[in-house]
């Protein structure tokens, strides 16, 4: 065992080497070390280790040569590429080397002057060599690119475009910390490159990863990670896209957003195949889709729908909840102009419901019953704040998007469920404050309530909310005031006190009773219980016209009931020739289904209507403009207390020198008409203001005049009789006397 154990480590073969341990070798090394080192000097030390080194040199190249005998295979390997290892002196040795490649701490440690020069040298060093490095993008390149990439469209080429589109786009957000090899500074360039990607890249990459082009009918995109090419040209198409989405969330200008978006949208398969990017894309197309303008809207509508229909796994669940946290953000106020792009977000939002019913029900369930619990607090608690929570823009335009949400995706079982819930909600927002101010509320509900009903064929009672109305309102009283422009019942959610006391409120609301009365009738027509569901409303019409004493009011109502009896009678003369009972719900469907097509003379009636309703609306709308475009004088009357100041001033102006009986007597009977005439000013306003309040200041200004005239007058001096007036212009006779005049006279 000792034999085997003092054998040397280069004596072993390679299967010996590793079947023994390696702590053996180590103890017998440092054995034989340890005395060398005590009893030599350093000279020897020295000496001895060069020999060492010598040795170890002859002895591992005697090892290489056995290597021959052993694994002459080997051998043949090293002969055949690395003659180095070979063929070494014992001289080489690679220490030295070794000891070059770490670094040494120096003797002394050197004291900066100043630490902020050193930085900013480098950095304008940096910013040099960047400079020097980068190429700048002319015209003749762009040109040169296009022409080139109309032949061939390499990857090289692809490359160096993208890095020039990268280098445009970092110059729309100022200095970029990223480095360009490309820089653009002109803006003619700029546009040109932009307009030249946007035009020819798409179809440079389909040629480039040797995609077919999709056939007419086919609806499945190719996807252009399906490419053999993809894998090599994914950085590229990368850069390309963050680019593409960069550029489109930096763009104020709507034309070149709509060419940008055109652009996205034949991109949206490769945005497909890197998630990142059409993360970023989806982001910027739901803010173009709620902020743009009107083809901006369109366009970024298409690519969501288009991302969502191919992915929906991925993207449909976040992005119908960011659409719709976008759609209430941008209802918090309605005008005449934010109405149309408000329906528009409606409509694109239902069809993207409409895609995945079950996703849709979640968001659906989980938001109905939001705007249930804010209504519930507002029933409950009956305070200011939890109102207001209901009475606004959003609640209202929300309750219309879930209406319109059913009604599209209809028929659906997974749905269903939830029209009864909402038509719930509906009601409970009328009936919370059921006052004459909020009546323009109340028609926005109603509006909901009908397009849910029409649409699902689901029977709800709209009807009570709408004949309510004609009790509580007194259509005779006369108003109290008189407007120049109607009231647009489409924009506001409440009324003033000034307005409900104006004319235009009555006729504006006689005009809205009659269309929805009309187009809840319409959506009921065909049904063979139409008789019974109009016999109320019938009976109450009658009685507004026996009541109402306005000319116009009831030729509008009259020729409203004209029309519903008509359909009475026509639904009663059909469905007396039917033979079946009204148990048989089939054979009922089935009527009311030919019906329907058939026509009835209340639907013939609306259509035409309807057409005349909507050229009247636009010209209202249009005159309405008209009339806020001209500046009316406006008729300022002069307070009581500054008409006396004016006769102070003209009093002192013409004061005559007389200082008769007769002039003193008219001046004072001029004071006491005039403090008659404040006295009478002031009751008339101090009736007005109770009975009007804090909005009817104008209208209390008014009445106060012609109040303040008829007391003048009443309070005036009264005419003595003719006889009297000739007895005093007659008068005694007259007496002569002598004078008796003094010497000083």
């Amino acid at each position: 065992m000792a034999g085997k154990n003092k054998r040397k480590l280069e004596d072993l073969s390679v299967d010996e080497f590793l079947l023994s341990g390696f702590d053996d070798f180590e103890a017998d090394e440092s054995e034989n070390e340890a005395p060398e080192q005590e009893n030599g000097t350093e000279p020897q030390a020295l000496s001895q280790e060069w020999n060492k080194k010598k040795g170890k040199a002859s002895q591992h190249k005697d090892q290489l040569s056995r290597l021959k005998q052993t694994d002459p295979e080997f051998y043949k390997f090293l002969q055949d590429n690395d003659q180095k290892l070979l063929n070494f002196d014992d001289t080489d040795s690679s220490e030295d080397e070794e000891e070059k490649k770490y670094h040494k701490l120096p003797s002394q440690l050197e004291v900066a002057t100043s630490d902020d020069e050193e930085p900013d040298e480098t950095v304008e060093k940096k910013t040099k060599k960047s400079a020097d490095k980068t190429i700048k993008v002319t015209a003749k390149m762009i040109e040169a690119w296009k022409a080139e990439l109309k032949k061939d469209p390499s990857a090289r080429l692809i490359r160096e475009i993208t890095q020039a589109f990268k280098a445009a786009v970092a110059t729309t957000k100022g200095d970029s910390q990223d480095e360009c090899r490309y820089t653009v500074a002109d803006s003619s360039v700029f546009n040109a490159l932009i307009l030249f990607c946007i035009r020819d890249m798409h179809g440079a990459m389909n040629k480039l990863l040797r995609l077919k082009a999709p056939e007419k009918d086919q609806k499945k995109l190719i996807m252009p990670s399906s490419s053999s090419k993809w894998q090599k040209n994914q950085l590229d198409i990368k850069m390309y896209l963050s680019g593409l989405v960069q550029l489109l969330s930096s763009l104020t200008q709507s034309t070149v957003i709509a060419a940008v978006l055109r652009h996205a949208n034949q991109m949206v398969p490769y945005f497909l195949c890197l998630p990142k990017p059409a993360r970023h894309l989806l982001k910027q197309l739901i803010r173009q889709w709620s902020t743009g303008e009107e083809t901006v809207r369109v366009l970024a509508f298409l690519a969501l729908n288009k991302i969502c229909r191919h992915k929906q796994n991925f993207y449909l669940n976040p992005v119908l909840k960011q659409m719709y946290i976008a759609y209430v953000q941008n209802c918090k106020f309605t005008s005449p102009n934010s109405l149309p792009i408000i329906n528009f977000m409606q409509r694109t939002l239902a069809e993207m419901y409409a895609l995945d019913t079950q996703v849709s029900y979640q968001h659906v369930f989980i938001y109905i019953r939001q705007l249930a619990i804010h209504l519930r607090n507002a029933m409950n608690m009956k305070k200011k704040e939890t109102y207001q929570s209901v009475y606004n823009w959003q609640y209202v335009h929300c309750l219309h998007l879930w209406s319109r949400v059913l009604s599209t995706i209809y028929p659906s079982e997974i749905l269903e469920p939830l029209i009864y819930p909402l038509c719930q909600v509906i009601t409970g927002c009328i009936k919370l404050v059921p006052i004459s101010r909020y009546y323009p509320l109340r028609l926005h509900c109603i509006r909901a309530l009908i397009l849910l009903s029409g649409s699902t064929k689901t029977f709800v009672p709209v009807l009570p909310f709408l004949l309510e109305i004609f009790q509580q309102e007194d259509f005779n009283k006369k108003p109290g005031r008189m407007s120049v422009k109607p009231i647009n019942f489409a924009v506001i959610l409440k009324l003033s006190k000034t307005n409900l006391q104006e004319k235009a409120f009555k006729d504006g609301l006689i005009e809205q009773l009659y269309d929805f009365i009309l187009e809840y009738f319409h959506t009921q027509a065909h049904t063979i219980g139409f008789p019974e569901l109009a016999l109320p409303t019938i009976i109450q019409l009658k009685a507004f016209l026996k009541e109402c004493k306005v000319a116009n009011y009831c030729k509008q109502i009259r020729q409203l009931l004209e029309k519903v009896q008509e359909n009475c009678g026509h639904i009663t003369s059909r469905r007396q020739k039917a033979a079946f009972g009204v148990a048989d719900s089939m054979a009922v469907a089935a009527w009311e289904k030919q019906i329907a097509e058939e026509g009835t003379p209340l639907t013939r009636y609306y259509s035409q209507w309807k057409k005349l309703r909507e050229k009247e609306i636009q010209l209202e709308i249009s005159g309405k403009e008209r009339m806020e475009d001209l500046n009316f004088p406006e008729i300022k009357r002069k307070k009581a207390q500054e008409k006396k100041e004016d006769k102070k001033e003209f009093k002192g102006l013409f004061e005559s020198d007389s200082d008769s009986d007769g002039d003193e007597l008219m001046h004072k009977l001029k004071d006491d008409d005039d403090d008659d005439d404040e006295d009478g000013d002031d009751e008339g306003l101090e009736d007005l203001s109770d009975v009007s309040g804090d909005d009817d200041d104008e209208a209390s200004e008014g009445e106060g005049d012609s109040e303040k005239a008829s007391t003048s007058t009443r309070k005036a001096p009264q005419k003595a009789p003719k006889v009297d007036l000739q007895e005093l212009a007659e008068g005694d006779e007259d007496m002569l006397e002598d004078l008796e005049l003094s010497d000083q006279d």
